[in-house]
C-alpha cells in the first residue's frame, strides 16, 4: 500500500527527533522521496511548529521560556522532563502536541515526543524509550482504533512509575483508568451543537456518516445517538460508515451512494460528516452526481482541520485540539511540582473541554461566519 503523507509526516518527525537536525538532502534519501517531496513537508512541519528550518536543515524545534514565564521546577532550578505519545503527528494531533509543547515551554518545561502509528501494541515500549530519555511524567494519547483496544493496550498505563495524564482518551468505565487524570475533548457536547444547528435551521434530524476507525469517531457516534434522544428526535435512518477514500475507493463510494439514496428518497435534508476530509470529498463526489450542497444538502463535518478550505467552506464542529494539549501538560506539571494525586494526595481530575461550531456557507442559513461558543469551558468531575 502506498504511504500516506500522514505516514511520511511522522517518519520524517521521528528521523529529526532522533538525530536532532538533518539535511533535507539527507532526508530525501532516508525517506525514499525526491527532495522536492522532503522540502514540501518540511515546510508544513514548520508552519505547524513541530520543526525548526535555516538554510536547508531543520531541526527538533526548542523553545525556551519567555521573558516572565514561570522557572524550571526542578530542584535547583532543574529542567523538568515531560514525555508524550501521540497516535500521529499530523491532522488532528499537530494541534494537541503543540498545545502541550507551548505549555511546557513556558513553564521552564521541555517535552519529548514519541509517535506510535496507531499501533497500541507498540505503546508500552514507546513509554519505557521515554522514561530512558528522562522523562519524569508522561502525557499519553494510546493508538487505540477498536472497541476493545483499552481493555487489551491499556493496562500497562495504569502501571507507570511517574504521574501520567491521558489526553483525548478514555479508558472502559469503571476500569482502572478511570482513576488517572485526563484531558478530552467533550464530542458529545460537540455532535449535539451540530444537529441543534441543523435542527435550528427546520431540517429534521441530520443523518450522519461516520469512520469507525478512531476513539474519536466512537466518541462522534455516541454522541450522535445521545444527541438525537435529548433533542427528541427520531434517528433518520441508520448511521452510514464511511471509509477513507484512499484506502477504500469502493466503500467510499458506497457510502456517497448511500447518502445520495437518502437525499433522493427525501429521507435527510442534513448531514454530519466525520472527518472534514470525508466531507469534502463527499460533498465534491455528490455534486459530480447531481445533489448539491447547501441548496440540496445541508453539510457539517467534524474536527475543523481543512474544512474552511473546501469550494463551499464547511460549517465544522471544532474539538479544542491546542487546549487539550495545553491543559493535560500544566496539569502534569502541577503534579510533578505539586502533591501527588491518589487517596493521600490531591484528587484526581477529568477535564472535558468543550468544542466549538464554526458557521461557514454549507448549511445555507443565516449566522455564516459565526463561531457557536466563543470560549472554552471547561467541564471538570473531580
Amino acid at each position: 500500500m502506498r504511504e500516506s503523507a500522514a505516514e511520511r509526516h511522522d517518519r520524517l518527525l521521528e528521523l529529526v527527533r532522533r538525530r536532532g537536525s538533518a539535511r533535507v538532502s539527507d532526508l530525501a534519501g532516508q525517506l525514499g522521496v525526491s527532495p522536492v517531496t522532503v522540502r514540501r513537508d518540511v515546510e508544513a512541519l514548520a508552519m505547524r511548529g513541530l520543526l525548526d528550518r535555516v538554510h536547508g536543515k531543520v531541526s527538533w524545534p526548542h523553545q525556551e521560556g519567555a521573558p516572565g514565564t514561570a522557572a524550571p521546577g526542578g530542584p535547583g532550578g532543574r529542567e523538568v522532563v515531560l514525555g508524550m505519545i501521540a497516535p500521529n503527528a499530523t491532522y488532528y494531533f499537530a494541534e494537541v502536541i503543540r498545545g502541550a509543547h507551548e505549555a511546557a515551554a513556558a513553564a521552564g518545561a521541555r517535552l519529548i515526543l514519541r509517535i506510535s502509528d496507531y499501533r497500541p501494541q507498540e505503546d508500552a515500549a514507546r513509554a519505557a524509550g521515554l522514561l530512558a530519555a528522562g522523562a519524569e511524567g508522561l502525557l499519553v494519547a494510546p493508538g487505540w482504533k477498536e472497541p476493545h483496544d483499552p481493555a487489551e493496550h491499556g493496562r500497562w498505563i495504569t502501571e507507570l512509575p511517574v504521574p501520567t495524564v491521558l489526553l483525548e482518551r478514555r479508558g472502559v468505565p469503571g476500569g482502572a483508568l478511570d482513576d488517572l487524570d485526563r484531558v478530552c475533548s467533550d464530542h458529545g457536547h460537540g455532535v449535539l451543537l451540530a444537529v441543534r444547528h441543523l435542527t435550528g435551521l427546520g431540517h429534521r434530524a441530520p443523518l450522519l456518516v461516520a469512520r469507525a476507525d478512531s476513539p474519536t469517531a466512537m466518541a462522534v457516534r455516541t454522541g450522535y445517538r445521545q444527541a438525537l434522544d435529548a433533542l427528541g428526535l427520531a434517528t433518520p435512518c441508520p448511521v452510514i460508515d464511511s471509509v477513507p477514500a484512499e484506502a477504500d475507493p469502493a466503500g467510499f463510494e458506497a457510502a456517497v451512494r448511500a447518502l445520495l439514496a437518502a437525499v433522493r428518497a427525501g429521507e435527510a435534508t442534513a448531514a454530519l460528516v466525520h472527518n472534514d476530509v470525508d466531507a469534502i470529498r463527499i460533498a465534491q463526489r455528490l455534486g459530480e452526481l447531481g445533489v448539491r450542497v447547501p441548496q440540496d444538502l445541508a453539510l457539517v463535518a467534524y474536527d475543523d482541520e481543512v474544512a474552511a478550505l473546501a469550494d463551499i467552506p464547511l460549517t465544522a464542529v471544532a474539538p479544542p485540539k491546542h487546549e487539550v494539549g495545553r491543559y493535560a501538560a500544566q496539569l502534569l506539571i502541577e503534579r510533578l511540582r505539586g502533591a501527588p494525586a491518589g487517596p493521600d494526595g490531591q484528587p484526581r481530575r477529568h477535564v472535558d473541554l468543550l468544542p466549538r461550531l464554526r458557521v461557514r456557507s454549507s448549511c445555507g442559513g443565516p449566522g455564516t461566519g459565526v463561531t457557536a461558543g466563543t470560549a472554552t469551558p471547561a467541564r471538570q468531575v473531580v
